[in-house]
């Protein structure tokens, strides 16, 4: 058995790529650090719509992923080979899932009840549902999702500061902890979704809860019209 957060950035900025470039490798070994603290074994770097090789020392294997911006919101793709890049909402949830498949790596629906309507589509192929470290208050909608899919659950941080690490995370039932093992073991139902309830997770999510409600609060300001924003049931 191994634990492990399916759902990591190495940076905690959005563009910038230049000194994003720059700063990956030393988020890595932060990520990886934060993670062999939290008594992790793995965490997959699933930046936004990249993919950057990159394997820092220690005892903490670092898994290949991309986290694609579909035209519906976020999927998670995690295996041995996963596209370099992709380009924000150009592919549908299917093509990204169809591209995830040609590669031999498993496709997550990520946060699917937070900015995304990617859980709507019942024909698409996906591997498991995302229980995500952010929101984990939607887990009962997402469990009754994934059993009306009959998809695995996985757990991920969603971290974008490695404190945020570990915050939900994936035990994963393999005999050995790779890339192909890992997707074996989703393909096959062999893992589970794990949220972590220390004080300092509670207090980081009650910080969150915060800065989200003024967000929407922001957001329905600036929107022109109403009836656009997150999903009921989640902040955004």
């Amino acid at each position: 058995m191994y634990n492990v957060d399916l759902h990591a950035h190495t940076r905690f900025f959005h563009g910038r790529d230049e000194l994003g470039d720059r700063f990956d490798p030393l988020g890595v070994r932060l990520l990886a650090a934060a993670a062999d603290r939290r008594g992790l074994d793995g965490v997959a770097t699933t930046n936004h719509d990249y993919y950057t090789p990159l394997e820092p020392p220690g005892p903490i294997e670092t898994l290949p992923g991309i986290e694609i911006t579909t035209d519906r919101g976020h999927v998670l793709v995690v295996g041995p080979d996963p596209p370099a890049a992709t380009k924000p909402g150009a592919l549908t949830p299917d093509e990204a899932v169809g591209l995830a498949h040609d590669r031999d790596c498993a496709a997550i629906v990520a946060h699917p009840f937070r900015n995304s309507t990617v859980r709507e589509l019942e024909d698409v192929p996906f591997d498991a549902i995302e229980i995500n470290g952010k929101h984990p208050r939607s887990r009962p909608l997402v469990e009754e999702l994934a059993e009306s899919r009959g998809l695995p659950l996985v757990g991920g941080s969603d971290a974008h500061y490695p404190f945020e690490v570990g915050r939900a995370y994936t035990v994963v039932d393999a005999d050995r902890l790779t890339p192909t093992a890992v997707v074996e073991a989703i393909r096959d139902g062999r893992v589970g979704a794990r949220v972590a309830s220390s004080g300092v997770d509670r207090l980081l999510r009650r910080g969150y809860r915060t800065i989200h409600r003024r967000k929407r609060v922001i957001d329905a300001l600036e929107r022109p019209s109403p009836g656009v924003g997150s999903p009921p049931g989640e902040e955004s």
